[in-house]
């Protein structure tokens, strides 16, 4: 923003923080058509258009103003701007429309890391480590295109086609295919498997609309494959819906038991209850949480620790309490409001406080709350969990827990650091992931993934030469265990997709052999 329009933009957002108090004063019906605060805005808007001495962009000023206005709520009342909106709608809605691959630029190329499953690309036979140069009259070779320039060429409306020119450089063929856009799902399952004959592993990535149906999937799935345990993995998960947690929860818990409830200012009470469609009841569950699962994820968790079902394992939780609706402004953007608080069937606010005691800086404590836990130690020790008595409540069975910010675990796993490798070697180790992988296709592609797990670069000729191609690489025995490991992983990524990824994270995952210690100790 033009340091000359700054005054003008400050100018906007005081007088949208004189109608915030007009309206926490209770005079709610302040932007009614005739109001004076209304007329009050019109005037400012159009001072500015006719008389201002430099050109102004009012509505980037108005989105300004907006957004400094919803700071003065919580740190989680937004404003969506109606460029931001669809991507938005979509991360929610679970899908979008296009022609459905992952993509990176590869040397200028733009290339197919994986065609989406259930995509209109795979259904026309598009293969991962294609290059796709040209759509319909669009060069997408040689040109330094970001991703958002990439990504309008290749969605649009549904049913709308696109020839795609394409080269594969496995036959060192040059073709051309019509693909038609469509729905394209955004998974919020990244994988579903066996972790060993028992125990079955979910990993939740969001709770979008779509979320519910495959999750039930991959649980109906696992349990035809004799799962009798689960581990349901929720951390880095930043929530979503409600209603969708609420279902997630309904497939554990026994009928009629409270899953959540929420109030609004008005003291409004709804609640939400377990069904009798729950197909896991009697299973076996393991949560894992972390410090940014949050939200629904949160909802899920404290549901089934308050109903003293399973064990909640990890880290404490993010602490988000508050629910928000989104709201349509007219104009093609909209506010995600805050409207209520959700508290946990025992009663717990799990919501932490906006900012710490003396603070004058808005939120900027509550964003960076999670480094601070990192520097106070309690992402290495239970012991530095900060609890209050006042805040302590009672399950059924006697358990002891606590609201006030976030989930505090049943069984605390602290910070893994053995596994910190520096960010260095990151950039190489995916470049030479795809290299290998794109120059070993045909091979690579009859390899199992259970053999791949096994058995890959035993010898240790790949890693080898991946050292070899790092100028004054000089690293620790240590170092290069791990970054073995990490190449591995990678490679298991290019090939196998999210499957291959967490297959060979989870064999140095502390949480996860927690919960292989915890249900050896239950069978013996």
């Amino acid at each position: 923003m033009n340091r000359n329009n700054l005054p003008i933009f400050f100018a906007i957002a005081v007088c949208f923080g004189i109608l915030i108090g007009v309206f926490f004063n209770g005079q709610t019906n302040f932007l009614n058509k005739n109001s004076s605060s209304e007329q009050k805005i019109k005037r400012l808007i159009n001072f500015i258009q006719q008389d201002y001495v430099d050109e102004v962009n009012t509505d980037k000023l108005l989105d300004g103003a907006i957004a400094q206005m919803l700071t003065k709520l919580d740190p989680h009342s937004v404003y969506i701007p109606k460029e931001n909106l669809q991507a938005v709608t979509e991360s929610m809605q679970g899908n979008f429309v296009g022609i459905g691959v992952q993509f990176r630029m590869i040397e200028d190329s733009l290339t197919v890391i994986q065609p989406i499953k259930g995509g209109p690309s795979i259904r026309k036979g598009i293969l991962a480590g294609d290059r796709i140069l040209m759509a319909d009259q669009d060069t997408l070779v040689g040109k330094k295109l970001r991703s958002n320039d990439i990504l309008k060429t290749l969605k649009g409306q549904p049913g709308t086609e696109v020839n795609l020119q394409v080269y594969r450089k496995s036959n060192d063929s040059l073709f051309n295919v019509i693909v038609k856009r469509g729905k394209v799902n955004i998974k919020s399952v990244d994988v579903a498997y066996m972790l060993n004959d028992n125990v079955g592993y979910i990993k939740l990535d969001r709770f979008a609309q779509n979320t519910y149906r495959e999750f039930k999937s991959s649980l109906d799935d696992l349990l035809d494959k004799g799962m009798t345990d689960l581990v349901l993995d929720l951390r880095g998960n930043g929530g979503g819906f409600i209603h969708i947690a609420n279902k997630i929860v309904d497939e554990f818990l026994e009928d009629d038991k409270l899953i959540v409830y929420t109030k609004n200012n008005g003291g409004d009470i709804n609640k939400s209850y377990a069904t009798e469609k729950g197909s896991f009841e009697k299973g076996g569950l393991y949560v894992l949480i972390d410090e940014n699962s949050a939200s629904a994820s949160e909802i899920v968790a404290g549901a089934l620790q308050d109903n003293d079902k399973g064990n909640i394992i990890g880290r404490r939780s993010f602490g988000k309490g508050l629910v928000q609706e989104e709201m349509d402004l007219g104009d093609g953007s909209a506010v995600r409001l805050t409207i209520a608080r959700y508290y946990t069937p025992t009663g717990r606010s799990i919501q932490k406080p906006y900012k710490e005691e003396n603070d004058t800086s808005e939120t900027t404590n509550y964003s960076a709350e999670v480094e601070n836990r990192y520097r106070n130690g309690e992402l290495f020790s239970k012991d530095s969990i900060k609890t209050i008595d006042s805040l302590k409540f009672t399950t059924p069975k006697g358990k002891i827990v606590y609201g006030g910010g976030g989930i505090v675990p049943d069984v605390f796993v602290p910070v893994d650091t053995s596994q910190y490798i520096s960010p260095f070697y990151f950039s190489h180790l995916n470049n030479f992931a795809f290299e290998y992988v794109d120059n070993n296709r045909k091979k690579l592609n009859e390899i199992s993934l259970d053999d791949f797990v096994q058995n890959f670069d035993n010898n240790n000729n790949v890693s080898d030469n991946f050292f070899n191609k790092i100028k004054d690489f000089n690293a620790s025995a240590r170092t290069k265990t791990r970054l073995k490991k990490l190449l591995k992983t990678a490679i298991a990524r290019e090939l196998f997709s999210d499957e291959g990824l967490y297959r060979l994270n989870h064999i140095d995952d502390k949480m996860i052999q927690k919960v292989l210690e915890l249900d050896k100790s239950k069978q013996e």
